[in-house]
């Protein structure tokens, strides 16, 4: 099932998405009643897709996300895959959705995209067992973990160089009926192809990924665990268009512009 968030005249919801560009007459979201984060009913209120505005698929109280969980992806940085897995925030603030604009920040000259599936929380958890990874996961969407390489650099703490306005894209929607061992991860710019790995090949899996975050924090609603991103990291620059897609989601897209 796919659960996206939308706005149209002013009024945010949640649908379920039916169909793709193959229906006739396009896809169309079915309005339900309620939030996706407990039982809910579709009101049978369909609209067609193209005619709302989609926006990031959840509201994160917090975006916890890991550094180097592809081997490949640390060693073209010059890194070894940690012992202990690095982990960083990412603040609300920074979290656009679908179609938003991604502004290349004023302190940087070098803003990288990294292609990321997300793992949406769907309850109220803490130590959540491995066993039970799966019934406080809602679903998965694409990410892109956009970073001021220059300034990750520079600087010890990741806060400014990953943590800026329009830094965490997320969409199109939230995917529930998905198995995320081994899905295709791609990234294009422009059209081009950039990054193009698995999800198999994560050095820690979603399970490791959640326990470990859920020893440490209390997990709410919405809150969303970025898992890392396969080898091709690159520049972007003001006017590229940037595409994640993974397989069995759907695409993400959005464009990079100058901060006025």
């Amino acid at each position: 099932m796919r659960i996206a968030r939308f706005s149209l005249d002013g009024t945010v919801g949640f649908g379920v998405v039916e169909g793709d560009a193959t229906t006739e007459g396009g896809p169309v979201l079915d309005i339900i009643k309620g939030h996706p984060f407990a039982d809910f009913e579709r009101s049978g209120q369909k609209l067609p897709l193209s005619k709302v505005r989609l926006l990031p698929p959840v509201l994160p109280n917090k975006v916890v996300a890991v550094g180097r969980n592809y081997a490949e992806h640390a060693r073209e940085l010059g890194h070894e895959v940690p012992e202990t897995p690095v982990l960083f925030f990412k603040p609300s603030t920074s979290v656009v959705g679908p179609g938003d604009p991604v502004v290349y920040p004023a302190f940087s000259s070098e803003l990288h995209h990294e292609a990321e599936l997300a793992v949406v929380i769907g309850r109220l958890c803490k130590d959540v067992p491995r066993e039970r990874v799966k019934d406080v996961v809602l679903g998965y969407t694409c990410a892109n973990d956009v970073t001021a390489r220059d300034v990750q650099r520079a600087e010890n703490q990741w806060a400014r160089s990953k943590g800026f306005d329009s830094s965490c894209p997320l969409g199109p929607w939230t995917e529930t009926e998905l198995d995320p061992s081994d899905l295709a991860l791609m990234c294009t710019v422009n059209g081009e192809q950039r990054q193009l790995g698995r999800t198999s090949e994560m050095v820690r899996s979603i399970e490791d990924l959640v326990v470990l975050v859920s020893e440490a924090m209390t997990l709410l609603p919405g809150d969303v665990i970025l898992t890392g991103t396969p080898a091709g990291v690159g520049p972007l620059n003001v006017g590229d268009e940037v595409a994640v897609t993974i397989e069995g989601i759907g695409t993400l897209t959005n464009k990079v512009i100058k901060r006025d």
